[in-house]
């Protein structure tokens, strides 16, 4: 068996990143950028009234000003102001021509046609948008690596962009085993557990906005494994098996993984819950055989599964690490990383009961896993400890 920090290292050693794709910008979110944007145009293209008011000469404040006109926003029109002179704008509306100020129109009165400034605080260029006053031609608008965001697809969509380099997502197949599975919903027969991995996986995934791209059940069988597994790579970027990763008569993954060309890069993991836990590569393609009992499941997904994901998308779905100190006594195995469900009150943290792999009511409840490390078997209060928030 490896060390935790060992599985980590050659996951993290064996995923790149997944080739970029191009695709439309609304199709971007939550992706991250494979190439540098740049503006082709100034934005805004043109001088632009920022409020709704009146646009004149600065030089003219002294003057009796004389209301002649309007632009609104959109406007095509080249207009001129003329000295005196000064015409209703509205905000976005192109600032036209002899004109270099605008009045916010809370600002003023109109009598009889003339405009009445009330702004002892204008100055010139008040309220006027300069041409590429927020991104100039040939400038970089977002550089790669950016993660795309609402707010950085509406500013690519503000400056004409249509299209993207992305960072695709992965293709993720899930393959469960086991002849005791039940589907939810149906009786369960005498030796039957109703399976619920699928669920958890999928709901984790789409947490993380992954979608699941199909799922398959199969029955504790060596060449119907072999072939669903094979089928599933040629698919797929990320295979995820729950289930005969262990060395039992009925546990096949290490076998067909090995048929369909898979490398095993480690198997077993000194921790709990999730020992058995394998990972293996076929060129870029991942392979993940998860234990079982589904605690150990989405224990071993949080924690190797997303560093996998974070590294072939660039993005950063790992869980966030916090240093914070336990609220009571706790215990664990030797020479084991126990990973153990527990709940975080931005405080402290108090480990949970039902530990236990094949449980997850206490995982329902959790808010973060708890990592204890080393030799040491017993944690008494206050102790500091290093946890694992959970997503929402």
């Amino acid at each position: 068996m490896i060390s935790v920090a060992e599985a980590k290292h050659i996951i993290s050693t064996n995923v790149t990143a997944l080739k970029p794709v191009t695709v439309f910008l609304l199709q971007s979110r939550g992706k991250v950028l494979a190439e540098d944007i740049v503006a082709a145009i100034d934005i805004p293209a043109f001088p632009q009234s920022a409020m709704d008011g009146y646009a004149f000469a600065f030089d003219d404040l002294q003057k009796e000003l004389r209301i002649e006109g309007e632009m609104a926003a959109g406007s095509s029109s080249v207009v001129e102001v003329a000295k005196g002179k000064a015409i209703r704008i509205f905000t976005g509306a192109p600032v036209p021509a002899g004109a270099d100020t605008v009045v916010m129109q809370e600002k003023v009165r109109t009598e009889n046609g003339i405009l009445i400034i009330e702004d002892e605080k204008l100055q010139r260029n008040s309220n006027v948008r300069p041409i590429g006053s927020e991104i100039k031609a040939g400038e970089l608008a977002l550089p790669k690596g950016s993660l795309l965001t609402a707010a950085a697809i509406g500013f690519l969509a503000g400056i004409g962009v249509t299209t993207v380099l992305v960072i695709p997502d992965p293709g993720i197949s899930i393959i469960l085993t086991g002849n005791e599975l039940q589907e939810p919903g149906k009786a369960l027969s005498y030796g039957q557990v109703y399976e619920s991995n699928s669920f958890s996986l999928t709901a984790a995934l789409e947490s993380l906005h992954l979608p699941v791209h199909k799922i398959y059940k199969v029955e504790d069988d060596a060449d119907a494994l072999t072939a669903t597994l094979q089928e599933a790579l040629n698919e797929s970027d990320l295979v995820l098996l729950t289930g005969g990763v262990s060395v039992g008569d009925y546990d096949f993954v290490l076998q067909s993984a090995n048929k369909c060309g898979v490398t095993q890069q480690f198997h077993k993991v000194k921790q709990r819950p999730g020992k058995p836990l394998f990972f293996g590569t076929k060129g870029e393609k991942l392979v993940f055989g998860l234990p079982g009992n589904p605690s150990s499941v989405l224990t071993c997904f949080y924690e190797y599964v997303t560093q996998a994901l974070s590294l072939q998308t660039k993005r950063p779905l790992q869980l966030k690490e916090v240093q914070t100190v336990l609220a009571a006594d706790c215990k664990k195995a030797p020479g084991l990383t126990h990973f153990q469900k527990a709940y975080y009150n931005g405080e402290t943290v108090l480990p949970l009961t039902a530990q236990e792999s094949y449980k997850l009511n206490s995982f329902a409840t959790a808010n973060c896993l708890l990592q204890l490390q080393g030799e040491k078997e017993e944690y008494q209060t206050g102790a500091p400890v290093t946890i694992h928030l959970l997503p929402v």
